[in-house]
């Protein structure tokens, strides 16, 4: 047993990170976090990993927790033999060893290369780029600046343009592709020196931060979301005791955990498909703004789940957010389940106690914090008119003169020069601000109107680019996963597809609405198909060979239609159309079909050459 205290400093050496907060927004601990530290400094027995001083995560669990992960499932036993939290040691040490060509990435440890390191954000595509990872990031609410992102174009320059690609994810988030172990640690110092990590960003962790893409320029904001995204990010990644990034305190979760945070009605987060959902709602009677919470959406490849009320609401300042997100992490990690990965997600544990129970526990967890929080029933909502606005275009905001400038990114891929062509709008028009939407696209905020002109003559707009500022209906409103080209899961690649059949669909159809059209490779429904208008799932399909006389398999999909976001969302649970071979001479038509049918499409005018005879 080693002084959990006299590690602090070790912890600092070896992780090669700076004393860190979430962004310009936030510059001291949350809430949660400074009292985590207060009960941390009393501490002085604790299991800790001797190479970085940091507790370990599972120490955090109780023995009764721990044998469960123990018997669990293989991932849980991995885990429980090696701790997880110190995996960018791991990373730092194999890096160092291939550079000084002591080791390959194959020799890497099975259970590192496969399981652990991606408590770094690092996840190994072994079956399309052998030895190559996609590297996921911490974005809290999806704001970034023109220097991150011309680093991010830096890190995967020498990965080639078709696989050193940057994506933008359906959470805000920032993900690099083609990253390896020997430039790891570059990548990483760099992260950390401007503020971002990629620390506990994927596997059983508390995934990116979602919120209002508008925060702070919108003027029918009910919550401001960028202080409590920092906040929540700061408490699950955040070390209390070196104030380094990676946190072991919710480093062992049973299961990935999302939260979302929505700053107006529109519901730009999505609530209604996160564990926790907070949705801004002012209370009845003293008028004060909150949250109504919703717990437990979710997506995989057994079960899609709609949150549901979890007859709670919380004031919308720091405290209560950080506190109540403390009390239900506490709960799940503890309590949730070990054994089957497929049932380790938060709905099931509610749907365990029952909702009514659960409320109870978490309030009672809440209570013995003794923090001054107080959980109130569910508010009524705002029921009046109201529709959900568009992200992209030119929108004036309540500061006098300034404007935001959505557009759109094609499948939410970047290549390395857009990524310095990004860069470069943004120093030049948004002090370097960019935001990032869970569509996958980019706002501009605060440009003058003066300039509005002269950022859409600008050659990043202009024909020969795939960036529009007012794509069309359909273009505009395409979501996809990562598709094939990286990920061993899809069935089918669906950024090449997504792009090039919205742009046929515009030439074909006319339709008076915005059309969303989700793509995803897999039944993990990470392009979320089931919140579309339109979903296009990765499926076996058959069509008639003509040489063979017979139908062969080939690449295909399911569609599901009807999913809706916002104050009205509804899951498309069971697909409308299945076996659809993705050809577009096959698919086109019947998405025509489904267009004219389910949504007023109409064929597209031409205009007649008139020819007049003189």
């Amino acid at each position: 047993m080693v002084s959990y205290k006299s590690c602090a400093l070790k912890c600092l050496l070896l992780s090669g990170t700076a004393l860190l907060s979430s962004n310009a927004f936030v510059n001291t601990p949350s809430f949660g976090i400074q009292t985590r530290l207060q009960e941390a400094a009393t501490a002085t027995d604790f299991e800790v990993d001797e190479r970085t001083g940091k507790r370990t995560g599972n120490s955090f669990l109780s023995e009764e927790t721990r044998e469960r992960g123990a018997n669990g499932n293989p991932i849980e036993k991995i885990k429980q033999k090696k701790d997880a939290t110190s995996a960018f040691v791991d990373v730092y040490e194999y890096a160092a060893k291939i550079r000084a060509g002591e080791m390959t990435w194959e020799e890497v440890e099975k259970a590192d290369l496969d399981t652990r390191i991606k408590y770094v954000g690092m996840l190994h595509r072994n079956k399309r780029t052998p030895g190559q990872f996609m590297m996921r990031l911490k974005v809290p609410n999806g704001i970034i600046n023109s220097d991150q992102m011309r680093f991010y174009a830096d890190s995967v320059e020498k990965y080639g343009e078709e696989g050193g690609v940057v994506d933008i994810t359906t959470r805000q988030n920032i993900q690099l592709r083609g990253v390896k172990i020997e430039d790891a640690p570059d990548i990483i110092d760099g992260l950390h020196a401007r503020n971002q990590t990629s620390f506990q960003s994927a596997l059983d962790n508390v995934r990116n931060m979602v919120g209002s893409p508008l925060a702070g320029i919108d003027d029918k904001e009910l919550v401001d979301t960028r202080e409590l995204c920092n906040a929540i990010n700061d408490l699950v990644s955040l070390d209390p005791v070196s104030g380094t990034r990676g946190n072991p305190i919710w480093g062992n979760l049973p299961r990935k955990f999302n939260v979302a945070i929505s700053g107006s009605r529109d519901d730009y987060a999505h609530t209604h498909i996160n564990d926790i959902g907070l949705v801004p709602t002012p209370h009845a009677e003293t008028g004060v703004m909150g949250f109504n919470v919703v717990l437990g959406g979710y997506m995989s490849i057994k079960r899609v789940a709609e949150s549901i009320d979890s007859k709670m609401w919380i004031p919308a300042d720091r405290n209560s957010v950080v506190t109540l997100t403390e009390a239900i992490l506490r709960i799940f990690r503890d309590e949730g389940d070990r054994k089957d990965r497929q049932k380790a997600r938060l709905m099931w544990l509610v749907e365990k106690y029952g909702v009514d129970e659960f409320k109870a526990e978490v309030m009672k967890e809440v209570e013995s914090y003794d923090r001054g929080v107080k959980i109130e029933d569910t508010q009524p909502t705002d029921t009046t008119p109201f529709e959900r606005r568009s992200l992209l275009g030119v929108h004036k905001q309540p500061q006098e003169g300034k404007c935001r400038v959505g557009f759109l990114v094609p499948s939410g891929r970047l290549s390395q020069e857009e990524c310095r062509t990004v860069a470069d709008l943004a120093d030049k028009y948004s002090d370097g601000e960019i935001r990032l939407t869970v569509e996958q696209n980019i706002i501009l905020p605060n440009v003058d109107e003066s300039k509005i002109d002269e950022l859409l003559a600008e050659p990043a707009f202009g024909a020969d680019s795939r960036f529009k500022v007012n794509p069309g209906k359909i273009e505009g409103n395409v979501v996809s996963c990562t598709g094939a080209q990286f990920c061993s899961l899809a069935l089918i690649e669906t950024k090449v597809h997504a792009e090039a059949i919205a742009k046929k669909l515009e030439t074909l159809v006319d339709v008076d609405r915005e059309i969303r059209i989700h793509w995803t490779g897999c039944p993990n429904s990470c392009g979320q198909v089931q919140v579309a208008d339109i979903g296009i799932m990765g499926a076996p399909a058959k069509k008639m060979d003509p040489e063979k006389g017979k139908p062969v398999a080939v690449p295909g999909c399911k569609i599901f239609v009807g999913g809706r976001i916002g104050e009205d969302a509804h899951l498309a649970l069971e697909p409308y159309k299945s076996g659809i071979p993705l050809d577009e001479e096959d698919l086109v038509p019947v998405l025509v079909d489904i267009l004219k049918s389910e949504f007023g499409a109409t064929d597209k005018k031409t205009e007649e050459l008139i020819v007049i005879d003189e």
